[in-house]
């Protein structure tokens, strides 16, 4: 009989395993060196043994489980062999603690026990009461209250306890499986022995495999659901009854827990909970790890952030497949169809994630991106607000593809949650060069209370303020645009607060931005001197292209107190006029699709000698055929009168 408690160490994965090293100790005369070679030889060996066997190892294919190599060390209690034995215990993966009889009973209290954490190891042990034919009219239960209980109570490293019998062969096999199984399959991260109910972090990981396993996301996992999930851990199907004997196993524990619906959250959290009572924590390991749990019962690393390089002058972008997953993802858990998420659905949809992406969180989401007249996020919202995370930090929308459940084409099995984000064709600072991207990055820049907010807030369809309101932290809002000919594209606007000295001064995060828009109020004649001194102060503002709009045209425009007037100053750039805009007018729109068309095809939103790697030498070219040509023909004219 074996019982499983208490504590173990944490190892990352049950597949990282290659070796285990188990230590057997336990005082002299216990029958240590006996179960070892019972275990080897499969029978019991009645000659003399030495005192000491040498290190054994154990191949995956000779009576072992989990695919790993076993090494076996024996041990000596004899105080002259102590330090040999320490040395021993610190390099082991688990120990087993052999004993036979009352004294050595006795003494697992007494010293072993003390004498392993006084060492400072923390590593499983599986207490063995060896020699069981020697106790043969003793009930197993007796032994079990009187011997194991008590000892297993006072020391939580004890992971089990198994009565064996060299002689006879009695779970000789069983009694280093267990010790592997301590390892492989650690019931301390699941299971609290002393209150009898799984760990806070083991209900929180299965509370997320249920919800991935919710496929309706109705609350029950029904029958196609539980099957889908029984194939997708065990590799086949439930047989027949089977479904049936599950159900009633719950229903023993938790009468609430099934209904016509099917099995309930709490139903589900009650089976794993009956497994790792029956010493099957086996089982609820392989769950666990199908879906990507490690031992410290944390998401394998690799999994939430798979390897995805951005390589310079590039950019993340979703995929069909990623959009398809947040479109299903939004749909499923719009469950009044109201065309948004409130607060109850968002928080359902985040459920087994650690919640809204800190990012989020700094921009105020959802007052970044597009909302409903009730402040609820709406799907063009939430795809815009995915692209954005996507374009700044790729490794979150990985993660969240983890936790959320995104699951790759089954016609790849090697593929990852990267197959939901694509690369972009790296970006050429070029006049003619197209912006071969669907999710463009616009810097606002102006002077304070130029109505920079407000144009953001006219950007996501909110209600004019004309209360001023400084921007301290950088703010940014994202919405689609749709460009002429039906594209559509992701715009991301960015006003950037105090930090703006900072941001431009800094070359690598200007180089992200897609195009720069100057802003000044019309109706304010100090406004637009800030724009000409950013361009003196940072030059390189130069390398992308820009707009220049006038804001607040509803008001009346005044005489700038610069030296040239803004449309002079534009004209001498060789650009486009100032655009004359107020986010009162309902043609304000028009305005965020030219800032998407010029960031998307740059020609003519360049300073004139400021067109990147390439010079537009059209002209140039057209001058010289004309030299040429006019040259030809006057040779040809001289050699005809010379003839």
């Amino acid at each position: 009989m074996t019982q499983a408690v208490s504590s173990m160490p944490l190892v990352n994965t049950k597949e990282a395993i290659a070796l285990i090293r188990i230590c057997v100790c336990g005082d002299e005369g216990t029958g240590k060196s006996s179960l070892i070679t019972s275990l080897v030889k499969d029978v019991f060996v009645t000659t003399r043994l030495q005192p000491v066997l040498p290190l054994i190892t154990i191949p995956p294919s000779l009576g072992t489980s989990n695919n790993v190599t076993t090494t076996i060390v024996d041990t000596s209690a004899l105080p002259r062999e102590r330090t040999e034995l320490n040395k021993e215990i610190r390099k082991c993966s688990a120990i087993l603690l052999v004993y036979s009889d009352h004294y050595s009973y006795e003494r697992v209290a007494l010293f072993w026990m003390p004498h392993f954490r006084s060492l400072g190891v923390n590593v499983p042990v599986v207490l063995c009461a060896n020699k069981s034919d020697l106790t043969a009219g003793t009930q197993i239960e007796q032994v079990v209250e009187d011997e194991m209980l008590p000892v297993m109570a006072e020391f939580k490293e004890i992971d089990s306890c198994i009565r064996t019998s060299a002689r006879e062969h009695h779970n000789v096999n069983e009694v280093f499986f267990l010790c592997q199984k301590a390892v492989t399959d650690p019931i301390a991260p699941l299971f609290d022995s002393k209150e009898s109910t799984l760990k806070p972090a083991c209900v929180s990981a299965l509370r997320r495999v249920f919800y991935l396993c919710d496929r309706d996301q109705d609350g029950y996992l029904n029958d196609k659901e539980i099957h889908d999930f029984q194939t997708k851990c065990f590799g086949k199907p439930l047989g027949d009854g089977d479904l049936q004997s599950i159900k009633e196993a719950i229903l023993k524990y938790n009468p609430d827990a099934v209904t016509d619906q099917g099995i309930t959250q709490d139903g589900f959290i009650t089976l794993n909970k009956i497994f790792a009572e029956k010493g099957r924590h086996e089982t609820v390991w392989l769950i666990l790890r199908t879906f990507q749990y490690t031992n410290s019962l944390s998401l394998q690393p690799s999994f939430l952030h798979p390897k995805f390089d951005v390589l310079p002058n590039t950019s993340a972008e979703l995929s069909p497949a990623g959009y398809r997953f947040f479109v299903d993802l939004f749909l499923l858990h719009d469950k009044d169809s109201d065309g948004g998420l409130n607060t109850s659905e968002l928080s359902a949809l985040f459920a087994p994630t650690p919640g809204l992406p800190p990012s989020w969180l700094d921009s105020s989401f959802p007052s970044s991106t597009v909302s409903n007249e009730a402040g609820y996020i709406t799907l063009q919202g939430w795809l815009a607000q995915w692209s954005m995370t996507t374009f700044f930090s790729p490794s979150t929308t990985l993660a969240y593809l983890a936790y959320l459940g995104f699951e790759p084409p089954a016609s790849n099995p090697r593929a990852t949650t990267t197959s939901a984000l694509k690369l972009t064709k790296p970006r050429k600072r070029r006049k003619r060069a197209t912006v071969e991207r669907n999710v463009l990055l616009a810097y606002i820049l102006g002077h304070p209370g130029s109505g920079k907010s407000s144009l953001l807030d006219a950007f996501l369809a909110r209600p004019f303020s004309s209360t001023y309101h400084p921007t301290i932290k950088p703010r940014t809002a994202v919405n689609s645009v749709e460009l002429p000919g039906g594209k559509q594209c992701t715009l991301i606007l960015e006003e950037l607060g105090e930090l703006e000295p900072a941001i431009l001064e800094n070359e690598a995060k200007l180089s992200t931005a897609d195009i720069i828009v100057y802003t000044y109020d019309s109706s304010d004649p100090d406004s637009f001197s800030h724009i000409t001194a950013l361009r003196t102060t940072y030059p390189h503002l130069d390398d992308l292209p820009a707009l220049y709009v006038a804001l607040k045209a509803d008001n009346d425009k005044t005489t700038q107190r610069s030296e040239v007037q803004p449309e002079e100053y534009t004209a001498a750039l060789g650009m486009s006029k100032p655009l004359h805009v107020s986010v009162t007018w309902g043609s304000v729109g028009e305005l965020f699709v030219q800032i998407a068309e010029a960031a998307m095809w740059p020609a003519g939103a360049y300073p004139r000698g400021k067109e990147g790697e390439e010079v537009d030498r059209t002209g140039l070219w057209i001058a010289l055929g004309v030299v040429v040509c006019a040259g030809a023909a006057f040779v040809g004219i001289w050699r005809r009168m010379r003839g």
